[in-house]
Order: structure tokens, then sequence, then C-alpha cells
């Protein structure tokens, strides 16, 4: 269980740059003449957080219910499900298939963070390895 409380510190952390880029950051840059890549950073970095806590938030839930299902398995295999599982969820909602996460408007801006969240929650879920012993 250790391994998932550190899953959640990690995206608690995300959680408070998120709060900090979308209430702090990005009103600055917006009320203010920055450069355009500026303004697309802060309007599409929520795209981003989705991405890295996506992965991470699936990953703890994935290792949590095989443990408690007593399924063996490779934890590789459940850190690859956590991608694709939010990889899924995040692109159709960037493409407009669904609108689970409020109505989205379609930007390619939008699904480059959102990719690049995605990766680095998967190189985050690598890096700290997380599994559970009984």
């Amino acid at each position: 269980m250790q391994d998932i409380y550190k899953l959640a510190r990690i995206q608690i952390a995300f959680v408070i740059l998120f709060v900090i880029c979308k209430k702090v950051v990005r009103p600055f840059v917006l009320n203010r003449s920055f450069p355009d890549f500026a303004d697309i950073t802060v309007l599409s970095l929520p795209n981003f957080f989705e991405g890295v806590v996506g992965v991470l938030t699936l990953t703890g839930l994935g290792l949590y219910i095989f443990n408690s299902l007593k399924i063996k398995f490779q934890l590789y295999w459940v850190y690859l499900m956590a991608v694709i599982l939010a990889a899924i969820y995040t692109i159709t909602q960037e493409f407009k298939i669904h609108n689970l996460g409020g109505n989205n408007i379609y930007d390619p801006y939008d699904v480059l963070f959102s990719v690049i969240g995605l990766i680095l929650g998967y190189l985050i879920v690598l890096r700290v390895r997380p599994s559970i012993q009984d």
C-alpha cells in the first residue's frame, strides 16, 4: 500500500500545481500581453494535468482492484492498461466523442498537452514501479 500512497502524494502535488496554474498563473498571463505561446500554454495546461493524474489514479486503482480480487498479474500490464484507459478517456474527450469532463471544445494544443501528460504520467509510474505486497 505504501506505493499507492506515494502515487497519491504525487497526484496531490500535481493537483496543487494545477490549482496554482489555473487560479493564479492563468489570469495573470491572460490579462497581460504575453506572447501567444504563453496563452496557449496556460489554456492547455489543465489537459496536461488531467493526463498525469489520470494515469496515476488508474494505476493505483488497478493495483488495488487486482490485488483485492486475488488476481495474479504482472505489474507491467497494470501500468500499460492504466495509460491506455487514461488515453482513451482524455483523447476521446479532446476529439468531442464525449463530454464527460465538461463541455469541451476541440483544440489541437489540448490534444498535444494531453499526450505529453499521459507520457509523463507513464514515466512517473515506470520510475516509481508501484506494487502491492500482502
